[in-house]
């Protein structure tokens, strides 16, 4: 399984969490479990995700936070756009992966998830952010 589709089934799992408003890595193997994901390397990419948003998630938040427009909270943002903002994040800021690639794909998957035009609020974010 390649990093996108990997990317993609990680996005799945915030946004569930972000549903529940729990992001518990013991819901993980149920996740894999009902959505029949077997691929190690996918499983350790979706734990490894989710440890580090746990381990970074006020930074991560603070920064989404300062990046929105002064009449906006983050309350606002939908959860799709918000779980594809803590992934993009973590990779670029946590992670160091390249930053272009990360907001290409999240993009993609704004723009296949999410209302019609998250795609250029989660590029905004992203690229503020990167600017820092």
């Amino acid at each position: 399984m390649n990093r996108s589709a990997m990317r993609e089934i990680a996005f799945k799992f915030l946004y569930g969490a972000e549903i529940q408003k729990d992001l518990d890595a013991s819901q993980i193997d149920d996740f894999f479990a009902n959505y029949e994901i077997t691929d190690e390397n996918a499983k350790k990419y979706v734990s490894d995700i989710v440890t580090g948003i746990n381990e970074n998630k006020d930074e991560i938040i603070k920064l989404i936070e300062q990046n929105l427009k002064a009449d906006w909270k983050i309350e606002r943002i939908s959860k799709v756009s918000l779980a594809l903002l803590k992934l993009a994040i973590l990779e670029i800021k946590y992670q160091n992966l390249p930053y272009k690639a990360i907001i290409n794909e999240v993009v993609e998957l704004s723009k296949k998830y999410g209302e019609d035009n998250s795609h250029v609020f989660v590029n905004g974010i992203l690229a503020s952010i990167v600017n820092e």
